[in-house]
């Protein structure tokens, strides 16, 4: 009999790659039946994954009642937390307090449910590799936080984790740091050197293959972390590849940290703390970030495998917004 693989965000970036990979996939379609968590069940993306027979069900976060309905009868979890980004609301500690309970809830209901086995999408400490000296990044510092207090649930309940890099949608979607023209000429600024570099994944397309790795072999991956991305580029590199798939040239420009800070419409000391912690500390999962790569994609296979971001714009073209 197969077991139960409930997938929370199964409708998101890296839910649906999971429940996609997994259903693609063979070996794993018949050792999992996959149970989609999502809190809108009559949404079009939930009916996509009706269609091709995933079971859809309701669960809120923030609800312990409707975790333990969502939980009842599953085997593994695949989890991930959205943080608490946006005008008017609270940041700092209650920020990250916020998304830390939204784990621990998770995982404990799970635990209580009788999972076997927790797959976290988490991120690095922030504060901890930095000596705390940079404590606003707190979608990174809670992720950690929880993936602590989830390892700390061993061997009752056993755990793996998933640790992406720079999603490569993430330059389309975040519209107000696109490039834009400065004294006619595309660019993309910031506050970065330009030979600095950052992981990028594919989250859509590449995130299962991880996670479906764990999947595969949750015995041999317990307590594991896979820093996942295809590969490292500058912020030169980004630009050009930008560029070359909107039609126009795109340069690359560092600016100082106010202006950087000035380009958001909120969250604007998270996102400078996260640039400074990178520049300072090694990179976006610092200073092992090469290492850690290099085995997470040993791991899956061939790095051929993953979407590269010039493969990623071929296939979801760039384009620039006046």
């Amino acid at each position: 009999m197969s077991k139960v693989l409930a997938v929370f965000g199964a409708t998101g970036q890296q839910g649906s790659s999971v429940v996609n990979h997994v259903l693609q996939d063979p070996a794993l379609a018949q050792q999992y039946t996959i149970r989609a968590l999502t809190r809108d069940t009559g949404s079009e993306k939930s009916q996509q994954l009706r269609a091709k027979g995933v079971d859809i069900v309701t669960a809120d976060v923030l609800e312990r009642a409707s975790l333990q309905d969502a939980l009842r009868g599953v085997h593994t979890v695949f989890a991930m937390t959205t943080p608490l980004i946006g005008p008017d609301v609270p940041e700092g500690e209650a920020a990250l307090n916020w998304e830390f309970e939204n784990a621990k809830r998770i995982a404990d209901v799970a635990l209580a449910m009788g999972v076997k086995y927790l797959i976290f999408s988490t991120l690095p400490s922030v504060r901890d590799v930095s000596g705390g000296k940079y404590t606003a990044v707190t979608p990174f510092d809670a992720k950690a936080k929880a993936e602590t207090y989830i390892r700390s649930l061993s061997p009752k309940m056993e755990s793996a984790f998933f640790c992406p890099g720079n999603f490569m949608e993430n330059f389309q979607a975040q519209f107000w740091i696109a490039p834009r023209k400065i004294d006619g000429i595309w660019t993309l600024a910031r506050p970065a050197l330009a030979t600095s570099k950052i992981p990028l994944i594919a989250a859509v397309d590449d995130s299962g293959r991880f996670v479906g790795k764990i999947l595969a072999h949750p015995e041999k991956y317990a307590g594991k972390r896979f820093c996942a991305a295809e590969g490292r580029y500058s912020w030169d590199d980004i630009a050009a590849a930008l560029g070359k798939s909107a039609g126009q040239k795109v340069v690359y420009k560092q600016i100082g940290y106010e202006q950087w800070r000035g380009m958001f419409p909120f969250a604007g000391k998270l996102f400078e703390e996260a640039f400074r912690y990178a520049e300072e500390f090694g990179g976006y999962f610092g200073e092992e970030e090469e290492s850690e790569l290099s085995w997470a994609i040993g791991e899956i296979g061939e790095r051929g495998d993953l979407l590269g971001f010039e493969q990623f714009l071929e296939k979801y073209p760039f384009q620039l917004q006046e």
